[in-house]
């Protein structure tokens, strides 16, 4: 029994005046309350010399992944049962070095770190990350080698774009608040405010003009249309060329959400919203609009890459769903 001082007690053990839990390092006093508890033997994990226990590898591990919190917009809970949480400090758009975090989490299989989805919108205090070491200990060369792999691993971009302008077409009836009041709602998630709604004919010149007036005063415009945008040539693009401004990219696989487009007014990003984001639910536009409010780059490779996992749950309110049953 003696033999188990200084070891890892690898399961909790109850005795008559209490327990004694798994992970604890046992102590002469422990050791002895087990002998009054008639327990003859134990046991135990033995550090080698080059070991680490888990606290202190999942610390370090932790501290490998955000050696500057502040910079990265991420801080780090305390190292208890071999696991670091990891948290954002602030709303933003979670960045993750995938080939980082899947090189470290090949070291060793007691080496670990979970991660919430790449892109993922985050909130002030949400659990994002959390390393967890599996064994009781593990050698200083792995750890090691780990850390060396995790550097700066993942960050929250925050917010950058404050002051977004809404211009909704009309084809003659009136324009519901629905998208302003539902449009304001996802800004105010990302810090950002919808600073100036305006509505216009379904025309492509009305739209430019309206377009051109918005740009001086806003970081991001969006355009909601009344029809919805279905070509590379359809009234809200070429509004946006019409006002001297580009579309990079037309159609996103991603359902609900497929039909968004993106451009470019003088260094303004412009975002045709498609339908479905007149509803709260999760929708394509979500990704696209959270990135770049973060400002984080969306080429077209980005949105082509959205197909995987890009099938999301129906919204019943939509005119045409995609499960039609006769």
């Amino acid at each position: 029994m003696w033999q188990a001082l200084g070891g890892v007690l690898a399961h909790s053990i109850p005795l008559s005046s209490g327990r004694l839990r798994k992970g604890r390092v046992l102590t002469s006093d422990d050791l002895a309350k087990l002998s009054a508890d008639g327990r003859q033997d134990v046991t135990v994990a033995m550090l080698a010399p080059d070991d680490l226990d888990e606290n202190t590898a999942a610390l370090a591990l932790a501290q490998a992944l955000v050696p500057d919190p502040k910079d990265q917009g991420l801080r780090l809970g305390d190292a208890a049962t071999g696991r670091v949480n990891i948290y954002a400090t602030g709303a933003g758009v979670l960045d993750i070095c995938l080939d980082k975090i899947n090189a470290l989490n090949s070291v060793d299989p007691a080496i670990t770190v979970a991660t919430l989805p790449d892109f993922q919108r985050v909130t002030e205090g949400m659990l994002v990350a959390t390393v967890k070491i599996i064994a009781f200990a593990i050698a200083q060369r792995d750890l090691s080698k780990a850390a060396a792999l995790a550097q700066k691993g993942l960050r929250i971009h925050k917010p950058c774009l404050h002051r977004v302008a809404l211009i909704e077409t009309s084809v003659g009836d009136p324009v519901s608040d629905k998208g302003a009041r539902v449009t304001r709602d996802r800004l105010l998630r990302l810090n950002a405010d919808l600073t100036e709604t305006v509505r216009c004919a379904h025309d492509v010149l009305p739209l430019a003009d309206e377009l051109t007036a918005a740009k001086p005063k806003a970081d991001l415009i969006l355009i909601l249309t009344a029809s919805a945008t279905s070509d590379p040539m359809d009234t809200a693009p070429q509004a946006v060329r019409e006002a001297g401004g580009t579309v990079r990219h037309v159609g996103m696989p991603v359902d609900p959400g497929n039909l968004l487009f993106l451009g470019d007014l003088h260094g303004v990003p412009v975002i045709g919203l498609p339908g479905c984001a007149r509803s709260p639910a999760l929708n394509g536009a979500d990704w696209v609009l959270e990135r770049v409010i973060c400002g984080l780059p969306v080429k077209p490779a980005d949105i082509a890459a959205m197909g995987v996992g890009g099938l999301l749950k129906e919204i019943p309110s939509r005119p045409q769903p995609r499960d039609i049953t006769p």
